[in-house]
């Protein structure tokens, strides 16, 4: 869950509003925020930037209209945002980098560029924070993992855990973890879009209509997750309490437990661990 602080957030500013960023931007102007206003932002057309035209906290400047953009938003910025594809975090550093305040805090949320990558493009005394949220960030719900780079101090990572605890929970973790959190809840969203997908599918070859099966599976899932969060219960005795001994809910998880969900898991956050790794190495 969301929590709030006292302590007022730096001046922001963030180099692109994409999906991410915009959940980022959404939770930086909750009323229960403290930051210094306005935020500035950058987009790539000017009709994207336009949408701020009437906002009293959020100045918007367009790459389409104006070359100097991204540099004109992080002047007297003291928390910078990269909300970019991967592909493009260096060079984004690199064409703000001497246009960055002094003892600027670059927040990267791309997965599979390290730290030292954008460290590389900053002048010293720059820190660089990457972090990891998901969607569920969206609805002020997410969590985020957040590592310092070698050039962040316990205070930067501290500034940079109060903007994401803005869209929900973070936890701070080692640089060589970001990966991993990247595998468990970065892509988690999805794992849990997948499993609902099938049962949903499965539903419908029972013989429930689409909007019986979307309601039946949604609200499962939904109200399980719910219970997960407000129980003091571990899954596994959650788990237990819903499976009667030689009950119904029992034959259903024996044919489920022999696909091997351990291994299967193991396999599946190692294969996205790796792919962020190639992604570090630029394949």
């Amino acid at each position: 869950m969301r929590e709030t602080t006292n302590e007022t957030l730096p001046r922001t500013a963030m180099i692109g509003v994409g999906s991410m960023g915009g959940a980022i931007l959404t939770g930086l102007r909750a009323p229960d925020v403290s930051i210094e206003l306005p935020i500035a932002v950058t987009t790539r057309s000017a009709a994207s930037a336009a949408a701020f035209d009437d906002a009293e906290d959020v100045v918007a400047f367009a790459g389409e209209s104006d070359p100097e953009a991204n540099r004109r938003a992080v002047r007297g910025a003291g928390l910078v945002i990269l909300a970019v594809k991967p592909w493009m975090i260096s060079g984004a550093a690199r064409e703000i980098a001497d246009a960055l305040e002094p003892g600027a805090i670059v927040v990267s949320v791309a997965a599979g560029v390290p730290s030292s990558a954008i460290e590389a493009e900053l002048p010293e005394g720059v820190s660089v924070v990457g972090a990891m949220p998901n969607t569920p960030s969206h609805i002020g719900r997410g969590v985020t993992g957040i590592a310092g780079g070698s050039s962040a101090s316990d205070q930067a990572v501290d500034t940079v855990r109060r903007l994401f605890e803005t869209v929900g929970s973070v936890l701070v973790v080692r640089e060589d973890q970001i990966n991993d959190v990247a595998a468990v809840s970065g892509s988690g969203p999805a794992y849990v879009f997948l499993y609902a997908e099938h049962m949903t599918a499965a539903a419908r070859r029972m013989g429930f209509d689409a909007e019986q099966a979307r309601l039946l599976v949604q609200q499962t899932i939904a109200g399980a997750a719910e219970l997960m969060v407000r129980s003091d219960e571990e899954p596994e005795q959650l788990r237990r309490n819903v499976t009667s001994p030689k009950g119904t809910t029992e034959q259903a998880i024996e044919v489920l437990q022999q696909a091997d969900w351990g291994d299967l898991f193991d396999r599946a956050l190692a294969a996205n661990v790796r792919r962020s790794e190639e992604l570090e190495r630029g394949e």
